[in-house]
């Protein structure tokens, strides 16, 4: 057990870290596949869809959902200035000077705990998109955009009936509800980074306040 005394705690985050980036980018890969394909398939399969989908981009750019990547830039920004600035010898706290020091353990293991929990709720969480339900929705749409047929059946039922209109309406209600899972995917990442940064942040404070700690004790 005396290697895991020497750990050194700040460089053994940072290895956390970027586990946790890949294994993350792992689990998400079907996800980033499958709608890459369907994003490259709209102009050749879906060139109808595309133009309407275009015309209500403007959904997506709302404060809901630029504001949380603000907040996440500047959560990096200050974890960057913390790290490279502040602490420039932090790397060599080891995990038995963090032993002596009482009254820090407390925070250092719940941030750490809830770092770890968080992450790994994230990861379990991810679900495959059904791209074989899409591009049946997306056909479907495709079809009354560009048939002949959708101005007949407007016609015929005297205007009750617009499929095109119909489809429009449930574009803008896909577009509206990707991005409210946008935002909470946003929000999603702000707290995650958020957490990991407090974890960073307790053994920064835990190695910037050990000298002062060992001299009250």
């Amino acid at each position: 057990m005396a290697w895991l005394l020497e750990l050194r705690l700040i460089r053994f985050f940072g290895f956390y870290l970027a586990v946790m980036f890949l294994l993350s980018t792992w689990v998400r890969l079907r996800q980033y596949a499958t709608i890459v394909r369907l994003v490259r398939s709209m102009p050749n399969r879906w060139p109808h869809l595309l133009v309407l989908v275009r015309q209500h981009v403007h959904i997506f750019l709302t404060w809901g959902t630029v504001l949380p990547l603000v907040l996440l830039l500047l959560i990096f920004f200050v974890n960057l200035l913390a790290s490279q600035w502040l602490w420039p010898q932090a790397d060599e706290f080891t995990l038995a000077q963090l032993a002596s020091l009482y009254p820090v353990w407390p925070i250092v293991l719940v941030c750490s705990l809830a770092m770890i929990a968080f992450d790994i709720w994230g990861m379990v969480r991810v679900t495959a998109i059904n791209q074989a339900q899409l591009e049946k929705y997306f056909d479907q749409a495709e079809y009354w955009l560009r048939s002949w047929t959708a101005p007949m059946v407007r016609l015929f039922t005297l205007g009750r009936i617009n499929p095109r209109q119909m489809v429009a309406a449930e574009v803008r209600s896909a577009l509206i509800s990707s991005s409210q899972m946008l935002n909470s995917t946003l929000w999603w990442v702000v707290v995650q980074a958020a957490l990991r940064i407090a974890c960073g942040l307790s053994l920064w404070l835990s190695y910037a306040l050990g000298p002062w700690l060992h001299r009250v004790n």
